[in-house]
């Protein structure tokens, strides 16, 4: 399942973040609410609890609606989703902890743990990018950010999306066309830190990060592209972006 941010549960939710930045919790709330009645299936219920959950000033109603969105979560069999497990599973946590509840507690941050410390995602995965390369080739980290020229990156970025990796071709330094190569890691990755946990729950980007070599294995030619309008927005949102990049 692909994150579509079209999706109109999605976008409500976005309402939603939208008025918690401008300083309006109960309109944020009022929307939450509304994207939970929305809701048509799993995936859709699990988000909509989240920001729910995310607005009760009450620990034990915290409690309930974490608990949910971990039912609703548990039901799909999604990468996406599972990486949402480790913030749940600490969030509730903490609320049992804050309950008076300590085994409860040690109980649910071991599972966080036991889902950070590995993703399960098994890709395909992808990297977007103007360079020309062969099969076999390896990506090494060490290269200049795409986003903060004066950068050098402690790692190579890769994701299981071939639409996210089209778009980072297509936002990649230098003249040459884009180009989006199916890659193997030769070692151990991480959930890309920079985008996990930020807007949504997990990772829902399927964006990950290693400090070894990913070797090239192929390339793909069929993703959807940006509109020149899209691209620009992103240029622009990225000029915007004023948060330090995790590297």
């Amino acid at each position: 399942m692909e994150f579509n941010p079209n999706n109109p549960v999605v976008k409500r939710c976005l309402q939603g973040m939208a008025m918690e930045e401008n300083g309006q919790p109960e309109e944020a709330s009022k929307l939450f609410q509304q994207a939970w009645h929305e809701a048509t299936n799993d995936f859709e219920k699990f988000l909509a609890t989240y920001y729910v959950a995310r607005q009760q000033k009450n620990i034990a109603d915290n409690l309930k609606w974490l608990e949910t969105a971990l039912a609703f979560a548990l039901k799909i069999n999604d990468d996406a989703v599972k990486s949402a497990f480790p913030a749940l599973y600490l969030n509730i946590a903490q609320c049992y902890e804050a309950l008076g509840e300590p085994d409860k507690a040690k109980q649910h941050d071991a599972l966080a743990t036991a889902f950070k410390e590995k993703p399960a995602d098994k890709g395909p995965f992808y990297h977007g990018t103007k360079a020309d390369l062969q099969v076999g080739d390896l990506l090494t980290p060490g290269g200049n950010s795409n986003y903060k020229a004066e950068l050098k990156m402690n790692h190579i970025y890769f994701t299981a999306l071939v639409n996210g990796a089209g778009l980072a071709a297509a936002l990649a330094q230098g003249d040459g066309r884009e180009r989006v190569y199916m890659v193997e890691p030769t070692g151990s990755f991480e959930n890309d830190p920079n985008v996990t946990d930020k807007k949504f729950p997990g990772n829902p980007t399927r964006s990950y990060r290693s400090e070894a070599p990913l070797k090239i294995i192929g390339e793909v030619t069929d993703w959807v592209k940006q509109t020149p309008e899209q691209l620009q927005q992103w240029r622009e949102k990225l000029a915007n972006n004023k948060g330090e990049i995790i590297n």
